[in-house]
C-alpha cells in the first residue's frame, strides 16, 4: 500500500505532513523563488509515486480563478507573507464564497471535492507550497453565477501547465 493511499482516512494529513516538511527545507527545494508581475510564477518541486510538491509565488494582487484540482487532495503552506482563500459553501440560496486569511507558517489542508479561490489581497509578495496527491491531472475552472458553479475550462497536465 503506497504511503499516500488514496482510501486511507490519514490521506489529507500526511499531505499536510510532506508540505510542511518541505516548506520548512527551502535548501531542498532546487529552485529560488521568483516573483513575476505579468502572473503568478510557479515551479515544481519534485513527483514522487503518489504525490507532488509545487512552489508559487504572488506579487499583491495577484489570484487564482476558481478551481478545484481534479480530484487530488492536498495541503498549501504559507512560506512568507499572506494570502486569502475563498471556498465554495452551500448557502441558503445556492453556493457562496467564504473568505480566510493565511499567514507565514499556517498550512491549509483540503479534500479532492475542494474548490477556492487564492488572492494576495496584501500590499507585500507571498510565497506557498502546494502538495498535491495524486499529482494533479487536471484542474476545472469555474465561474459561480447567481448561486451556481458554472464550468469555464478543464485544464490538463502537459497542455495547461
Amino acid at each position: 500500500m503506497s504511503a499516500l493511499d488514496l482510501e486511507a482516512p490519514g490521506r489529507v494529513s500526511r499531505l499536510r505532513d510532506v508540505a510542511r516538511r518541505t516548506a520548512a527545507d527551502p535548501a531542498s527545494w532546487g529552485v529560488e523563488p521568483r516573483f513575476d508581475a505579468a502572473s503568478r510564477w510557479y515551479s515544481r518541486l519534485f513527483a514522487a509515486a503518489d504525490h507532488e510538491a509545487w512552489l508559487l509565488t504572488w506579487l499583491p494582487g495577484q489570484s487564482t480563478d476558481l478551481h478545484d484540482h481534479g480530484g487530488s487532495a492536498g495541503t498549501f503552506v504559507i512560506v512568507s507573507g499572506s494570502l486569502t482563500e475563498e471556498t465554495v459553501h452551500a448557502g441558503v440560496s445556492g453556493a457562496v464564497l467564504r473568505s480566510d486569511a493565511y499567514v507565514a507558517g499556517d498550512a491549509r489542508p483540503f479534500s479532492a471535492q475542494h474548490v477556492h479561490r487564492i488572492v494576495n489581497t496584501s500590499a507585500a509578495p507571498a510565497v506557498s507550497l502546494h502538495v498535491y496527491g495524486p499529482a494533479l491531472t487536471q484542474m476545472t475552472r469555474y465561474r459561480l453565477q447567481d448561486g451556481a458553479l458554472r464550468v469555464l475550462e478543464i485544464d490538463r497536465a502537459g497542455v495547461a501547465w
